[in-house]
């Protein structure tokens, strides 16, 4: 075979690839844009009036005001996300950064293992421990608490990954010219890893936002609870989905598809401004 031959073989696999990997994201957009058109023509009937302004949900009456479940999924995911990033990012800069071998591999396979618990044994463990005998009981807080326990694996495991991307080169000028471990990962690692982490902590943030059966147990599944109270209960549009589903009726099953289309589209709007500021810092480390 020639030279010619090998290019030209060359040439058709190139080809071929592209077409599979263009395949591949237009079966992504084609699925998602098939959900999003499917899942607002059931909850279109439920979309409009006091939907996204009334605190009131009655299905007995018809009304359906999602105000207080946007609120408790928004609250709650905030609470879990101000527990879990200091805790990730302090677990993932040790590991990286300070821990010895020894103590290296056990710590990653113990935070691996953490986030393949199913979300029902958080769930449970917060009814029984957190609710009980801590005296939270089911509330916003408890919520926070148990959703930032399930996102701290994730957000530690990517962090990991993104700080591990920082080039040893970097990392020892900074120490030659006399900076303490602290100085250098605040002068080297952390620029380096900015982005990476905003994405890690977007994509945690997407994943409390969407939980369902942890947030159903513990939120305490109240009606119409807009308050910054955290130790008030309160509910979630997941869990409110989740409760309710079984015996509602189709006026009722399209105002929890509502929620559901609700939620899909806060958590498309937190992965592109994920997106959009990881592009940013990409950008402006390019320029530096």
């Amino acid at each position: 075979m020639d030279l010619s031959e090998l290019r030209g073989h060359k040439h058709y696999g190139d080809r071929a690839f592209h077409a599979l990997a263009v395949g591949a994201a237009a079966l992504v957009v084609i699925v998602l844009g098939m959900i999003a058109i499917l899942m607002t023509q059931r909850a279109w009937p439920a979309l409009g009036g006091v939907f996204f302004t009334s605190t009131r949900w009655s299905a007995a009456e018809g009304i359906f005001g999602a105000l207080p479940f946007i609120w408790g999924t928004l609250y709650t995911a905030a609470i879990a996300i101000v527990i879990a990033v200091p805790i990730s990012l302090g677990v993932a800069l040790f590991v990286t950064q300070v821990a010895p071998p020894w103590l290296k591999k056990p710590m990653v396979s113990l935070m691996d293992l953490l986030a393949v618990v199913p979300s029902v044994v958080f769930g449970l463990w917060g009814v029984l421990v957190l609710s009980q005998h801590f005296g939270l009981g089911r509330s916003f807080l408890t919520a926070g608490i148990i959703l930032s326990i399930m996102i701290t694996p994730i957000i530690t495991s990517l962090a990991r990954e993104v700080i591990e991307t920082t080039p040893a080169s970097e990392k020892e000028a900074a120490l030659a010219l006399g900076a303490t471990r602290w100085e250098m990962i605040r002068a080297s690692v952390m620029p380096h890893a900015k982005g990476g982490l905003v994405g890690a902590v977007m994509l945690g943030l997407g994943r409390a936002m969407g939980e369902t059966i942890a947030a159903a147990l513990v939120i305490g599944s109240a009606l119409g609870q807009i308050t910054l109270n955290p130790f008030a209960s309160g509910n979630s549009m997941p869990a409110v989905i989740a409760n309710e589903w079984g015996e509602a009726d189709q006026p009722h099953k399209a105002a929890l598809i509502a929620l559901a289309v609700t939620l899909f589209v806060i958590t498309i709007a937190v992965n592109l401004i994920a997106t959009s500021i990881v592009q940013r810092s990409m950008k402006r480390s390019r320029g530096a």
